[in-house]
């Protein structure tokens, strides 16, 4: 069974363009939600050559309650070398929303993940 339709109507809007749904339970707390950003290089670097080198740890962000009990997305960014400088990349979220049409919903997903992306530095 294909979970990744039912969730595009629990998620928020767009989010299954970037991250793909990993596992799903239900607790005592509520609904907890895996994600894991897809293996797809950030349109940023798409002059340079990028290795995929993993995930940034996993952060957790407490989405809209879903039949009355809390709902905790947990997102699994990816990062990239850059072969030609060896820097690790990542996808710039700013970019991404600037220029697109996305629900409130959305936004507010990637300004969580941008706050925690600062709060890393």
């Amino acid at each position: 069974m294909d979970y990744s339709s039912l969730m595009s109507l629990v998620l928020p809007e767009g989010i299954l363009d970037y991250f793909e749904l990993t596992n799903f339970s239900k607790t005592e707390e509520g609904f907890k939600i895996y994600l894991a950003e897809k293996k797809v290089p950030p349109e940023e670097f798409s002059a340079d050559k990028l290795t995929s080198k993993g995930f940034f740890d996993e952060i957790t962000i407490q989405d809209f309650p879903i039949r009355s009990k809390a709902s905790y997305l947990h997102i699994k960014r990816r990062r990239w070398v850059n072969e030609r400088t060896g820097d690790i990349v990542y996808r710039n979220w700013n970019m991404v929303a600037k220029g697109t049409r996305m629900t409130q919903e959305f936004a507010s997903f990637l300004k969580a993940i941008a706050r925690y992306q600062a709060s890393k530095r």
